[in-house]
């Protein structure tokens, strides 16, 4: 029993209809090839899918541009002409889109101004001005924003003082309420300042001062010593 005669019509299913596509493009790129081979003819097949896939056939022996060339001289039509119109037209207004820019630069620079009119003169000046509003305006934000920011960071350092200040003062105040001792019978003691990133000051006392002996040593490790303590 043979094949019964297919409707030709569009395949509703997208998977019959993908499959049908690919194996009747197989057959025409076959025939086409057969054809090529056969009758020494130049063939040349471009096709596209559902889903914007492209394939070409063309014979081995030949390019598509030459394939182009061909039928542009059997039919006496140029197929780029109308292209390279319509490029020419897009850079023609681009060109005057470019003049117009210039110009209009060259006239905020004072420049090539005699050939305006006193209205165009008048606008001129207004968008001048307004442009100058907004730049003014800009500035004065840029200002006051440098401004609030040094603000914010010198009340930083002003609070990062007076906390070393007054932690200082309070364990100078009562040295024997953080852990000091004395060293020696004298009453002499040693007394270590904490300043932060690591670093100390070793103070000697003496229990009959009420301030450290100006006589006595004093060791600091890092970068900074006892009359160091003030705000980098």
């Amino acid at each position: 029993m043979g094949r019964g005669k297919i409707e030709i019509k569009r395949i509703e299913n997208s998977t019959n209809r993908q499959v049908t596509y690919s194996k009747r493009r197989n057959g025409i790129f076959k025939k086409a090839q057969e054809l090529s081979v056969l009758c020494d003819a130049k063939v040349s097949l471009i096709m596209f899918s559902k889903t914007e896939k492209f394939h070409e056939y063309i014979t081995p022996s030949t390019t598509t541009k030459s394939i182009y060339d061909d039928y542009q001289k059997a039919l006496g039509i140029d197929l780029w002409k109308t292209h390279y119109e319509k490029m020419q037209e897009y850079l023609r207004k681009l060109k005057e889109i470019n003049n117009k820019l210039r110009r209009e630069i060259r006239k905020r620079m004072g420049e090539d101004l005699n050939s305006l009119s006193i209205h165009e003169l008048r606008d001129l000046q207004q968008e001048m001005d307004e442009s100058l509003i907004n730049i003014r305006k800009r500035k004065d934000h840029t200002i006051q924003t440098s401004t609030e920011k040094y603000k914010k960071k010198v009340r930083n350092l002003e609070e990062r003082h007076g906390n070393l200040l007054r932690n200082f003062e309070a364990r100078w105040k009562d040295p024997h309420e953080h852990g000091l001792e004395d060293d020696d019978d004298d009453g002499d003691y040693d007394y270590a300042v904490p300043l932060g990133n690591g670093v100390s000051n070793i103070f000697t006392f003496d229990s009959q001062h009420s301030h450290p002996h100006p006589n006595l040593h004093h060791a600091a490790w890092g970068s900074f010593g006892s009359h160091d303590l003030r705000l980098a």
